[in-house]
Parts: C-alpha cells; structure tokens; sequence
C-alpha cells in the first residue's frame, strides 16, 4: 500500500540496526530550532517507523513462527539448509548464537534507543498540545518495542538516553510493569479517531494502547505470575465500547497488496514496495513456477510452508480462510495446469523428508512439491524486482484479535459463556463459516490459528494454552519449559558481561 512517507522517514530506510543497547545519533536539531510545528514534530519522529517495520516481516516473524506449527523452512535439495538456522527453530534446539535470536535482539534494542533519542529531543521543544501528542506517540512505539523484547527475552534492560553505563536487567515482571505504567500514562493522550484513519494508520492511537494492554493481561500469568483476565476484559471492553471499530466484511482486504487504514486494524507494520522494505511473504511462500499466475516481477524462492496437522485445522465449511493456502495440483485461473517440471505443480500438505538429520525434503519428483503455501498476504505483482520485497501492510493488532482475547478472557475469569460465544461468531460469520452454538477455550484457540495465521501470535498463544512443547511433525516434543523464551544473545554477553544468561542456555 502507498503510504505518506516523511523525508526523515525516507533518509533512514536503509539504516540497519545496531549490536550496541543505547547509541548516540547526531540530529540536525539543535537548541535553536527544536520542532515547532506538526509537520517538524512529524518529521522528527520519522526514524521510529522504519526502525519498526524493516526486520518485523522477516528475521522477527522467523524468530516467532518458525518456532511454532504454522510455519516451516525444511531444506529444500541442501537448499536453505543454511547450517540448519530454520531446522534449530522449528525443533526448539537453537543456541544463544542463532541469527535470528541476535537480530530480533538488535531490531527491538535499535527501536528503542531511537524511541530514546527522538525522546530526548521533544522534551526539549515548548510545551503545548503538539508536543504531548508526539511525545504520547513515541513513548507507546518504545512501550511496543519493549513488549517484544519481554515476551522474546524475558529478563531485559531498561535502557535511557545518553547513559555510559553499561545498562543491566530487569526481572520480566518488572519490565511488564514499565511497559503497563507507560501504556496507562499515554493511552489518554494519544488520537482517538473512531476508526483508524490514514493520518493516524501506522502510528499509535488510543486504540493501539489498550489493545497491547489488553495482549498483556492475557498473557500476564507468563510474565509476572499472576493472571490478570479481569484487566484484560476491562481493556477489550474499554476498545469495543469507545471505538466505532468493526470488522471488515471482506477478509482478504485486510492482507491484500493495496491494504490501507480500515475500520479493523488496529496497528500495522506498513510497507512500500519501493520506500519501505520488509515484507517479503510471497518471495519466501511461493513456487518459481507460480510467478506466470500471479504475474510477478521475480520468481519466488519455493522456502516457507506450513505442515500437515496445523493445515487440517482449517476444515470448516465455507470459510474463506480455507483459500489461503495453496494445496494440492495448481493451475492457473483458466485451469490450465501450471507445470513443475514435465508434470503438473502439486503441494502436498504431507512433507516427507529425504534426510532426517538435516530436515531435507529432496528434490521434486512428479511435479511435488512438499508443504502447503500460504497466499494470506497476497501476491503482488507490483513487488519491486529487485528487492523482491512487496506492497502488503502486515496487521500486528486488529479487531477480530481482541473479540478472541476478550472471550478467551472471559471465558478464563468464569464470566459470562454466551458473551464469549457471541464475540467468536463474529469472527467466524465474517469468515463465512458455520456458528457456533457453545463455546470453549480449545475452540477459542483453534479459532485463534485460523483467524490470525502468520500473523506474528501463534508463539504466544502456544505459551500460554501450555501447547509450546507438545510434539509436532519433526518436533519431538518436551524440549524444556525453558525454551518458551530466547537466550541473550552470545555477542550481546560478550559486548556487555552486566548481562545474565537465561536458565538452560
């Protein structure tokens, strides 16, 4: 989708992050010309979004959903082996030198240290209206940073502008406390449009606030010990009573290549094809022999799948959801077979390895191909060529998402089951699949991997039904409770010896 871009915003697209946990970056403020003005407050804060979007779609959405049964990487023929990077996610055997864990690490330490700076400089402009709102604005991305950073890494520093200390942890509970006081504290500030429009699409509103309040209190007995549904409830409420968000009729629209602001999202992570890269689903999820079909610019890399059991799941009559993903023998809109070889295309959702020890399917024979593929983000044809990357915004917190938690939390407090029931049919009515006519917690999550497949939650929602060390295809099962959060990267221990390993790594 086509985004306003600012030109602070353009000047950092192709800034990569940093190892170090706070930098020191030189600003073209300085005392004598703070911003002033909206569009000089805009500007000023235009670095936190790219910060936020360039490594979301790939190494942090590996680090979540390779580590779960919705998504996989096997090795395709030794391709995408890759020393066994994807294979060590999907059977929970990573170390604290994988390179996804170390740069999700630096992706979320270089937002927040920019979230710091850009801080540090606000609080420095004339007091007014203006000024609070950006600064509202900045605190709840940093908040958004840190909540990734807790729910990943469990123990992490809390970080502050220009500090030369070396900076140390922070108990995951009290990190989870930072991050609700801060949320608490800009949620009444920041805009509150009745749905999220283009001004405000990408950026935090109130609405963003409360629905990462609400995701927190969800999973609160993971990070603090204690649950917390009744605030989660409270928070689910406060969105459906205040906001004049609906869902969307169409749900293909929420994913699509010419996404925007809607009346369901809630936050996205947003992209341009040419401007701002990172989501790069269609060139990891497709077949090379599906680019004449979809009329892409590149031809995919044949990489990323789901496998069987998580597949099967989705079985409900009529439900649009079903569509996308690929399975079985391909054609093209006219039914023409789309060949593989000398033989038609088929994705098996059966992935049969040809090497166990390096999770290898082999070559393709008779046209198959092994996995089924997702095409939720659908393919664009106006992908840049080069980069291959695409115009798709990615959701990160929608509607359909807090009416599954409030049920879900409804349902965990002992409230009232027909409530619960209600705001799950809503889900499956847009979907057009057949309603409910009583409701329970295992219906509510496999509603959840239906809804909100490759969508960056499946992890957490795992972790907290307690199904994260369950076997699934390849995954033995009982790798250790202790896996449920990463280890501290090893270059970041080295850089900072004031850091502590997690337990078991």
């Amino acid at each position: 989708m086509k985004k306003i871009y600012t030109i602070a915003t353009l000047a950092v697209l192709a800034l990569g992050s940093c190892t170090k946990l706070d930098i020191d970056v030189e600003s073209q403020y300085t005392d004598k010309n703070f911003p002033t003005t909206e569009d000089a407050f805009l500007a000023a804060t235009g670095t936190i979004y790219p910060k936020f979007t360039e490594n979301y779609g790939v190494s942090v959405f590996w680090t979540q959903e390779l580590a779960t049964d919705e998504a996989i990487i096997p090795a395709r023929n030794v391709g995408y082996y890759d020393n066994g990077r994807y294979m060590f996610l999907h059977k929970h055997s990573w170390t604290v030198d994988h390179p996804f864990v170390q740069s999700t690490w630096e992706w979320g330490y270089a937002g927040i240290s920019d979230c710091n700076r850009v801080l540090n400089l606000l609080e420095k402009a004339q007091d007014g209206p203006v000024k609070t709102a950006y600064l509202s604005e900045v605190r709840t991305m940093r908040a958004l940073f840190y909540f990734y950073m807790m729910d990943l890494y469990g123990n992490v520093p809390i970080i502050t502008f220009g500090s030369s200390e070396q900076p140390v942890q922070s108990k995951r509970a009290d990190v989870f406390k930072y991050i609700e006081k801060e949320l608490l504290e800009t949620a009444e500030t920041l805009p509150a449009p009745p749905t999220v429009i283009l001004a405000n699409y990408g950026h935090p509103t109130k609405w963003m606030a409360y629905a990462l309040l609400q995701k927190m209190y969800l999973n609160a007995e993971q990070y603090t010990g204690t649950a917390m549904y009744a605030n989660a409830i409270t928070y689910g409420d406060k969105i459906m009573t205040e906001s004049k968000l609906t869902l969307m009729s169409n749900y293909n629209d929420l994913f699509s290549p010419t996404n925007t602001a809607n009346s369901e999202t809630i936050f996205a992570a947003t992209y341009d094809a040419n401007y701002s890269n990172g989501n790069a689903m269609t060139r990891y999820s497709l077949h090379s022999a599906l680019r004449a079909k979809y009329n892409l610019p590149f031809s995919p890399s044949n990489a990323m799948c789901t496998i069987a059991q998580f597949y099967n799941t989705f079985n409900l009559a009529n439900d649009v959801r079903n569509a996308t993903w690929l399975a079985g023998p391909q054609t093209l809109t006219d039914g023409t077979p789309i060949k593989n070889g000398n033989f038609q295309l088929n994705f098996t959702p059966e992935i049969v390895l040809t090497n166990e020890a390096t999770m290898d399917v082999g070559a393709e024979v008779g046209g198959i191909s092994r996995g089924v593929r997702s095409v939720k983000y659908a393919p664009d044809p106006n992908t840049n060529a080069s980069t291959r990357f695409q115009n798709n915004d990615m959701p990160v917190l929608r509607l359909a998402d807090v009416y599954l938690m409030q049920a879900e939390a409804i349902l965990r407090q002992g409230g009232n089951a027909g409530t619960a029931l209600d705001l799950v049919n809503r889900v499956r009515i847009r979907a057009k699949a057949p309603v409910l006519t009583a409701v329970n917690l295992e219906d509510i999550f496999a509603e959840r991997g239906r809804e909100l497949a490759w969508e960056g939650w499946r992890r957490n929602d795992l972790i907290r039904y307690g199904k994260y060390e369950n076997a699934w295809q390849f995954k033995a099962g009982n790798e250790g409770a202790y896996r449920r959060i990463f280890p501290i990267p090893a270059t970041e221990i080295v850089l900072n010896p004031k850091l502590v390993q997690n337990p078991g790594y």
